[in-house]
C-alpha cells in the first residue's frame, strides 16, 4: 500500500475562536461562502448611574447607545469560501462527529 504523508501548516500564533453561529449563502460563482460569528449582548460606550450614600445603584439612568437593553451584536471575525465538493466533504466530515457526539451522548 503507498502512503503519503500530509503536514499542516499554522502559524505561531494560530489560537481558533468559539463561534455561535454563521450568516452567508450561495454567492454569483457558485461557491459557499460562510460568515462566522459571535453572538453577544452589546456592550455600552458609557452608562450614567445615580450615587446614593456613597453607593452607585445597579441600574444605570441613561447609556449610550440609547437602545442598549434592546441590543445584541454579532462580531465577525472569520469565515470561509468553499466551492461544491469541498463543501460536501465537510458536510460528511462533520455529520460522522455529529453522529459520533450522539453515540456519546446515549451512553
Amino acid at each position: 500500500m503507498e502512503t503519503i504523508k500530509c503536514k499542516y501548516l499554522f502559524e505561531k500564533d494560530y489560537n481558533p475562536v468559539y463561534i455561535n453561529g454563521a450568516h452567508g449563502g450561495i454567492n454569483p460563482l457558485g461557491e459557499i461562502v460562510i460568515h462566522f460569528y459571535l453572538e453577544r449582548n452589546a456592550l455600552p460606550l458609557s452608562q450614567t448611574f445615580e450615587v446614593e450614600n456613597g453607593r452607585i445603584k445597579p441600574e444605570d439612568i441613561e447609556s449610550e447607545p440609547e437602545d442598549l437593553k434592546n441590543s445584541f451584536v454579532r462580531v465577525i471575525k472569520n469565515g470561509i469560501i468553499l466551492n461544491y465538493q469541498t463543501a460536501k466533504e465537510i458536510h460528511k466530515w462533520l455529520g460522522n462527529h455529529i453522529s459520533k457526539l450522539e453515540e456519546l451522548q446515549e451512553e
